[in-house]
Protein backbone atom coordinates (compact mmCIF):
# COMPACT_ATOMS: atom_id res chain seq x y z
CA UNK A 1 0.00 0.00 0.00
CA UNK A 2 1.15 3.70 -1.02
CA UNK A 3 0.02 6.80 0.31
CA UNK A 4 0.50 10.36 -0.46
CA UNK A 5 1.27 12.71 2.14
CA UNK A 6 0.90 16.40 1.28
CA UNK A 7 3.37 17.98 4.05
CA UNK A 8 2.09 21.42 3.45
CA UNK A 9 -0.13 23.96 4.30
CA UNK A 10 -0.96 22.79 8.26
CA UNK A 11 -1.03 25.25 11.46
CA UNK A 12 2.25 23.81 12.72
CA UNK A 13 4.73 23.29 9.86
CA UNK A 14 5.88 19.96 7.75
CA UNK A 15 7.65 18.58 10.40
CA UNK A 16 4.49 17.60 12.66
CA UNK A 17 2.79 16.03 9.57
CA UNK A 18 6.39 14.07 8.67
CA UNK A 19 6.71 12.85 12.56
CA UNK A 20 2.47 11.63 12.22
CA UNK A 21 3.90 9.64 8.85
CA UNK A 22 7.00 7.75 10.44
CA UNK A 23 4.51 6.62 13.45
CA UNK A 24 1.93 5.48 11.06
CA UNK A 25 4.90 3.33 9.43
CA UNK A 26 5.91 1.52 12.60
CA UNK A 27 2.04 1.26 13.33
CA UNK A 28 1.11 -0.64 10.13
CA UNK A 29 3.65 -3.24 8.27
CA UNK A 30 1.32 -2.77 4.96
CA UNK A 31 2.20 0.16 4.50
CA UNK A 32 4.96 -0.25 1.59
CA UNK A 33 5.53 3.31 0.87
CA UNK A 34 4.76 6.84 1.56
CA UNK A 35 5.21 10.04 -0.12
CA UNK A 36 6.24 12.87 1.32
CA UNK A 37 4.79 15.43 -1.11
CA UNK A 38 6.32 19.57 -0.63
CA UNK A 39 9.47 21.64 -1.27
CA UNK A 40 12.46 19.22 -1.08
CA UNK A 41 14.74 21.32 0.32
CA UNK A 42 11.99 21.84 3.58
CA UNK A 43 11.07 18.10 3.95
CA UNK A 44 15.32 17.28 4.29
CA UNK A 45 15.77 19.58 6.49
CA UNK A 46 12.75 18.48 8.59
CA UNK A 47 13.72 14.75 8.30
CA UNK A 48 17.25 15.73 9.74
CA UNK A 49 17.88 13.77 12.93
CA UNK A 50 14.54 12.27 12.88
CA UNK A 51 14.40 7.99 12.65
CA UNK A 52 14.84 7.15 8.85
CA UNK A 53 12.59 4.72 7.16
CA UNK A 54 13.51 3.56 3.67
CA UNK A 55 9.94 3.65 2.71
CA UNK A 56 9.78 7.41 2.98
CA UNK A 57 10.17 8.95 -0.48
CA UNK A 58 10.05 12.88 -1.27
CA UNK A 59 8.06 13.78 -4.13
CA UNK A 60 9.18 17.38 -5.05
CA UNK A 61 6.42 19.96 -4.96
CA UNK A 62 7.86 23.87 -4.86
CA UNK A 63 4.08 25.34 -4.30
CA UNK A 64 1.63 24.76 -1.80
CA UNK A 65 -1.74 26.15 -1.43
CA UNK A 66 -2.59 28.55 1.71
CA UNK A 67 -5.85 28.66 3.63
CA UNK A 68 -6.31 32.34 1.94
CA UNK A 69 -6.23 30.84 -1.94
CA UNK A 70 -9.26 30.83 -3.45
CA UNK A 71 -9.53 26.48 -4.13
CA UNK A 72 -10.53 26.33 -8.29
CA UNK A 73 -8.50 29.39 -9.02
CA UNK A 74 -5.00 28.55 -7.16
CA UNK A 75 -5.45 24.47 -8.69
CA UNK A 76 -5.32 26.20 -11.93
CA UNK A 77 -2.85 28.90 -11.29
CA UNK A 78 -0.16 26.93 -9.00
CA UNK A 79 0.19 24.07 -10.95
CA UNK A 80 3.17 22.32 -9.02
CA UNK A 81 1.21 22.72 -5.66
CA UNK A 82 1.70 19.65 -2.98
CA UNK A 83 -2.03 19.21 -3.23
CA UNK A 84 -2.58 18.68 -6.88
CA UNK A 85 1.41 16.58 -6.71
CA UNK A 86 -0.24 14.56 -4.29
CA UNK A 87 -3.16 13.97 -6.16
CA UNK A 88 -1.76 12.91 -9.12
CA UNK A 89 0.42 10.56 -8.12
CA UNK A 90 -2.81 8.71 -7.44
CA UNK A 91 -4.08 9.29 -10.69
CA UNK A 92 -0.82 7.92 -12.27
CA UNK A 93 -1.71 4.84 -10.08
CA UNK A 94 1.73 5.39 -8.17
CA UNK A 95 -0.48 5.75 -4.65
CA UNK A 96 -3.11 4.43 -3.38
CA UNK A 97 -4.17 7.03 -1.55
CA UNK A 98 -3.94 10.85 -0.63
CA UNK A 99 -3.84 12.27 3.47
CA UNK A 100 -3.32 16.32 3.43
CA UNK A 101 -4.15 19.22 6.02
CA UNK A 102 -4.46 21.66 3.58
CA UNK A 103 -6.64 24.02 2.17
CA UNK A 104 -10.05 22.13 1.99
CA UNK A 105 -11.27 23.25 -0.90
CA UNK A 106 -8.08 23.24 -2.77
CA UNK A 107 -8.21 19.59 -2.15
CA UNK A 108 -11.80 19.07 -3.14
CA UNK A 109 -11.35 20.81 -6.29
CA UNK A 110 -7.87 18.53 -6.86
CA UNK A 111 -9.43 15.61 -6.51
CA UNK A 112 -12.70 16.89 -8.50
CA UNK A 113 -10.22 17.57 -11.51
CA UNK A 114 -7.64 15.02 -11.66
CA UNK A 115 -8.87 12.12 -10.26
CA UNK A 116 -12.44 12.58 -11.33
CA UNK A 117 -15.24 10.75 -9.74
CA UNK A 118 -16.45 7.13 -9.20
CA UNK A 119 -18.19 5.73 -11.98
CA UNK A 120 -21.77 6.48 -11.02
CA UNK A 121 -21.47 9.12 -8.96
CA UNK A 122 -22.59 12.43 -9.40
CA UNK A 123 -20.86 14.47 -6.77
CA UNK A 124 -18.45 14.03 -4.32
CA UNK A 125 -18.84 14.82 -0.66
CA UNK A 126 -16.53 15.13 2.89
CA UNK A 127 -17.72 12.69 5.52
CA UNK A 128 -17.25 13.47 9.12
CA UNK A 129 -17.55 11.43 11.93
CA UNK A 130 -18.86 12.46 14.97
CA UNK A 131 -18.12 10.62 18.51
CA UNK A 132 -21.49 10.06 20.63
CA UNK A 133 -21.54 8.73 24.16
CA UNK A 134 -22.48 5.65 22.44
CA UNK A 135 -21.93 5.43 19.04
CA UNK A 136 -20.50 7.29 15.76
CA UNK A 137 -22.45 8.63 13.69
CA UNK A 138 -21.08 10.17 9.94
CA UNK A 139 -22.62 13.60 8.71
CA UNK A 140 -22.38 14.13 4.99
CA UNK A 141 -22.26 16.22 3.18
CA UNK A 142 -20.05 18.58 6.37
CA UNK A 143 -19.62 21.42 3.86
CA UNK A 144 -18.29 20.96 0.60
CA UNK A 145 -21.36 21.44 -1.81
CA UNK A 146 -23.76 24.01 -0.42
CA UNK A 147 -26.75 23.50 -2.60
CA UNK A 148 -27.38 19.56 -3.78
CA UNK A 149 -29.78 18.02 -5.51
CA UNK A 150 -31.85 15.23 -4.50
CA UNK A 151 -29.94 12.70 -6.35
CA UNK A 152 -27.21 14.00 -4.60
CA UNK A 153 -28.31 13.53 -1.24
CA UNK A 154 -29.52 9.80 -2.16
CA UNK A 155 -25.80 9.26 -3.15
CA UNK A 156 -24.15 10.21 -0.46
CA UNK A 157 -26.81 7.72 1.85
CA UNK A 158 -25.39 5.16 -0.23
CA UNK A 159 -22.00 5.96 0.07
CA UNK A 160 -22.17 6.86 3.98
CA UNK A 161 -23.93 3.79 4.65
CA UNK A 162 -20.46 2.05 3.11
CA UNK A 163 -18.11 4.44 5.04
CA UNK A 164 -19.81 3.41 8.51
CA UNK A 165 -20.34 -0.59 7.67
CA UNK A 166 -16.50 -0.94 6.57
CA UNK A 167 -14.60 1.97 8.41
CA UNK A 168 -16.61 2.01 11.94
CA UNK A 169 -18.10 -1.41 11.96
CA UNK A 170 -21.60 -1.39 11.68
CA UNK A 171 -23.42 -4.00 10.62
CA UNK A 172 -26.28 -2.40 9.38
CA UNK A 173 -25.66 1.16 9.42
CA UNK A 174 -29.27 3.04 10.31
CA UNK A 175 -29.54 5.72 7.88
CA UNK A 176 -31.64 9.16 8.54
CA UNK A 177 -32.45 12.66 6.95
CA UNK A 178 -31.82 15.73 8.83
CA UNK A 179 -34.56 17.42 8.96
CA UNK A 180 -37.20 19.94 11.17
CA UNK A 181 -39.52 17.00 12.59
CA UNK A 182 -39.74 13.42 12.17
CA UNK A 183 -42.75 13.53 10.19
CA UNK A 184 -42.66 12.44 6.83
CA UNK A 185 -44.83 15.51 5.92
CA UNK A 186 -41.90 17.96 7.63
CA UNK A 187 -38.57 19.15 5.75
CA UNK A 188 -37.93 21.41 2.78
CA UNK A 189 -38.78 20.32 -1.00
CA UNK A 190 -34.90 18.98 -0.55
CA UNK A 191 -35.59 16.87 2.15
CA UNK A 192 -38.94 15.67 1.08
CA UNK A 193 -37.57 13.66 -2.11
CA UNK A 194 -34.79 12.91 -0.63
CA UNK A 195 -36.89 11.01 1.82
CA UNK A 196 -38.72 9.37 -0.86
CA UNK A 197 -35.49 8.47 -2.77
CA UNK A 198 -34.22 6.61 0.33
CA UNK A 199 -37.11 4.57 0.62
CA UNK A 200 -35.95 2.91 -2.69
CA UNK A 201 -32.47 2.05 -2.11
CA UNK A 202 -31.44 -0.91 -0.33
CA UNK A 203 -30.62 1.04 2.67
CA UNK A 204 -31.40 0.62 6.55
CA UNK A 205 -33.24 3.81 6.19
CA UNK A 206 -34.95 5.24 9.43
CA UNK A 207 -36.42 7.78 7.63
CA UNK A 208 -36.13 12.09 9.31
CA UNK A 209 -34.41 12.40 12.35
CA UNK A 210 -34.10 15.72 14.14
CA UNK A 211 -31.06 17.60 15.88
CA UNK A 212 -31.79 15.92 19.32
CA UNK A 213 -31.64 12.74 17.71
CA UNK A 214 -27.47 12.92 16.76
CA UNK A 215 -26.03 12.34 20.46
CA UNK A 216 -29.26 9.78 21.43
CA UNK A 217 -27.99 6.90 19.42
CA UNK A 218 -30.56 6.94 17.17
CA UNK A 219 -28.71 7.12 14.02
CA UNK A 220 -25.65 6.39 12.22
CA UNK A 221 -25.47 8.06 9.36
CA UNK A 222 -27.11 11.42 8.60
CA UNK A 223 -27.78 13.27 5.67
CA UNK A 224 -27.98 16.73 4.71
CA UNK A 225 -26.94 19.04 2.64
CA UNK A 226 -23.30 20.88 3.45
CA UNK A 227 -24.96 23.89 3.88
CA UNK A 228 -26.65 22.67 7.06
CA UNK A 229 -23.65 19.83 7.35
CA UNK A 230 -21.22 22.61 8.29
CA UNK A 231 -23.63 24.49 10.42
CA UNK A 232 -24.25 21.35 12.63
CA UNK A 233 -20.20 20.01 12.71
CA UNK A 234 -18.68 24.08 13.73
CA UNK A 235 -22.27 24.08 16.26
CA UNK A 236 -21.04 20.64 17.66
CA UNK A 237 -17.47 21.65 17.89
CA UNK A 238 -17.69 24.74 19.57
CA UNK A 239 -20.11 22.99 21.69
CA UNK A 240 -18.15 20.72 22.81
CA UNK A 241 -15.06 23.06 23.23
CA UNK A 242 -17.10 25.31 25.50
CA UNK A 243 -18.28 22.83 28.04
CA UNK A 244 -15.37 21.50 28.16
CA UNK A 245 -14.11 25.27 29.43
CA UNK A 246 -17.19 25.48 31.52
CA UNK A 247 -16.53 22.57 33.44
CA UNK A 248 -12.52 23.46 34.10
CA UNK A 249 -14.02 27.33 35.36
CA UNK A 250 -16.54 25.54 38.10
CA UNK A 251 -14.53 22.55 38.85
CA UNK A 252 -11.61 24.99 40.06
CA UNK A 253 -13.80 27.26 41.37
CA UNK A 254 -13.61 26.38 44.90
CA UNK A 255 -11.36 24.00 47.19
CA UNK A 256 -14.12 21.69 47.79
CA UNK A 257 -14.84 21.44 43.82
CA UNK A 258 -11.08 20.77 43.12
CA UNK A 259 -10.98 18.06 45.37
CA UNK A 260 -14.22 16.58 43.98
CA UNK A 261 -12.54 16.98 40.12
CA UNK A 262 -9.34 15.28 41.24
CA UNK A 263 -11.05 12.39 42.60
CA UNK A 264 -13.42 12.54 39.08
CA UNK A 265 -10.28 12.87 37.08
CA UNK A 266 -10.80 9.01 35.66
CA UNK A 267 -14.20 9.67 34.32
CA UNK A 268 -13.46 13.05 32.77
CA UNK A 269 -10.17 11.32 30.87
CA UNK A 270 -12.07 8.77 29.62
CA UNK A 271 -15.16 11.68 27.91
CA UNK A 272 -11.75 13.43 27.06
CA UNK A 273 -10.83 10.60 24.83
CA UNK A 274 -13.72 9.75 23.83
CA UNK A 275 -14.13 13.27 22.21
CA UNK A 276 -10.62 13.69 20.58
CA UNK A 277 -11.03 14.41 17.26
CA UNK A 278 -7.14 13.24 16.92
CA UNK A 279 -8.56 9.86 17.13
CA UNK A 280 -10.67 9.90 13.65
CA UNK A 281 -7.84 11.78 11.82
CA UNK A 282 -9.89 14.41 10.01
CA UNK A 283 -12.66 13.49 7.11
CA UNK A 284 -12.67 11.41 3.98
CA UNK A 285 -13.94 12.67 0.96
CA UNK A 286 -15.93 10.32 -0.54
CA UNK A 287 -16.63 9.49 -4.05
CA UNK A 288 -13.89 10.04 -6.03
CA UNK A 289 -11.66 7.45 -7.97
CA UNK A 290 -8.85 7.15 -5.07
CA UNK A 291 -9.77 7.47 -1.81
CA UNK A 292 -8.50 11.29 0.26
CA UNK A 293 -8.47 12.27 3.73
CA UNK A 294 -8.43 15.70 4.72
CA UNK A 295 -6.92 15.95 8.17
CA UNK A 296 -7.52 19.31 10.18
CA UNK A 297 -4.90 22.30 9.72
CA UNK A 298 -4.36 22.62 13.22
CA UNK A 299 -3.52 18.86 13.58
CA UNK A 300 -0.51 17.62 15.11
CA UNK A 301 1.26 14.10 14.95
CA UNK A 302 -1.45 11.74 16.65
CA UNK A 303 -3.92 13.60 14.20
CA UNK A 304 -1.54 12.66 11.39
CA UNK A 305 -1.18 9.14 12.27
CA UNK A 306 -4.68 8.47 12.36
CA UNK A 307 -5.64 9.70 9.37
CA UNK A 308 -2.81 7.74 7.55
CA UNK A 309 -4.17 5.02 9.56
CA UNK A 310 -7.82 5.32 8.90
CA UNK A 311 -7.37 6.24 4.87
CA UNK A 312 -4.90 2.87 4.96
CA UNK A 313 -8.18 0.81 6.19
CA UNK A 314 -10.28 2.45 3.44
CA UNK A 315 -7.57 0.84 1.10
CA UNK A 316 -7.62 -2.61 2.79
CA UNK A 317 -11.34 -2.75 2.96
CA UNK A 318 -12.01 -1.95 -0.84
CA UNK A 319 -14.36 0.75 -0.04
CA UNK A 320 -14.13 2.30 -3.26
CA UNK A 321 -15.24 -0.68 -5.02
CA UNK A 322 -17.81 -1.48 -2.44
CA UNK A 323 -18.99 1.67 -3.32
CA UNK A 324 -19.19 1.42 -6.83
CA UNK A 325 -20.90 -1.28 -7.08
CA UNK A 326 -23.62 -0.13 -4.16
CA UNK A 327 -23.98 3.40 -5.97
CA UNK A 328 -24.74 1.24 -9.05
CA UNK A 329 -27.46 -0.40 -7.29
CA UNK A 330 -28.90 2.60 -6.36
CA UNK A 331 -29.01 4.29 -9.90
CA UNK A 332 -30.64 0.78 -11.18
CA UNK A 333 -33.29 1.17 -8.19
CA UNK A 334 -33.91 4.93 -8.81
CA UNK A 335 -34.21 5.07 -12.82
CA UNK A 336 -36.27 1.98 -12.51
CA UNK A 337 -38.87 3.79 -10.67
CA UNK A 338 -38.68 7.06 -12.27
CA UNK A 339 -39.29 4.88 -15.42
CA UNK A 340 -42.44 3.27 -13.45
CA UNK A 341 -43.41 6.93 -12.49
CA UNK A 342 -43.68 8.21 -16.18
CA UNK A 343 -45.70 5.32 -17.33
CA UNK A 344 -48.51 5.79 -14.68
CA UNK A 345 -47.89 9.38 -15.10
CA UNK A 346 -47.16 10.41 -18.73
CA UNK A 347 -46.54 14.52 -19.12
Amino acid sequence: MRIAVDVMGGDHGCGVVIQGAINALKNDSKISTIYLVGPEPEIKAALAGRESDPRLQITHASEFLTMEDKPVAAVRKKKDCSILRAVELVKDGKADAVVSVGNTGGIFAAATFKMGRLPGVDRGCIATVIPTPDNEFVLLDSGANIDCTPLNLAQYAVMGSVYSREILGYSKPRVGVLSIGREETKGTALTLEVLRLCKLLNLNFIGNIEGHDLFHNEVDVVICDGFVGNIVLKTCESLAMSMFRYLKRELTSTVIRKIGAKLSQGAFRTIRNRMDPDVYGGAPLLGFNGAIMKAHGSAREKAITSAIGVIAKNVNHRVNEIMISEIADANRRLDAASAVNLSTNPA
